[in-house]
């Protein structure tokens, strides 16, 4: 889910960060200080620095809430499976589904996603019931970008096969 007031922070602060440089840069050639150190001498300025930190600090705010989900395209015979525990109902197979938009998309979200542990090894993901009430408590358009991402990963070709 994106927060769009810590966006901005971040927006915010590089722009600060850019004006601080340029200015700091404009301060340096009136001052004659050499152009083989003028980068030295622009990074050292006060208002350099505090706006550096500043971006850091927003970027950190932004990082920590920021929940990054990784996910991986199903082998054909679960996603086939998938598919025939969630068939559409008889409407929404009259309007061209091939799932059940009810509960499909739980159930892809937590069939894909994938977690790793600090060694890199895979653990277990989201369960079905996580998936749901991210669907049901995050916003419609974030909602329909989670199941999206989840989608696109089993129905996205792949060029990249490679050698046998």
């Amino acid at each position: 889910m994106d927060d769009l007031a810590l966006k901005a922070a971040v927006t915010e602060a590089a722009l600060g960060l850019a004006r601080s440089r340029t200015e700091a840069q404009s301060v340096s050639i009136d001052q004659a200080v050499p152009e083989d150190q003028r980068e030295d001498w622009v990074q050292g300025r006060p208002a350099v620095l505090a706006a550096a930190g500043a971006l850091d600090d927003a970027q950190r705010a932004l990082a920590e809430a920021t929940l990054t989900l990784t996910f991986r395209a199903l082998p054909r015979p679960v996603w086939e499976q998938l598919l025939k525990d969630h068939p559409p109902t008889e409407a929404q197979a009259d309007s061209g589904m091939e799932y059940n938009v009810e509960t499909f998309p739980a159930a892809l979200i937590a069939a894909c996603h994938i977690e790793c542990d600090e060694a890199g090894t895979e653990v277990a993901g989201m369960t079905e019931s996580d998936a749901q009430e991210l669907l049901d408590v995050w916003p419609d358009s974030e909602a329909k970008a989670l199941f999206t991402a989840a989608l696109l990963v089993n129905q996205t070709m792949r060029a990249d096969l490679g050698k046998g």
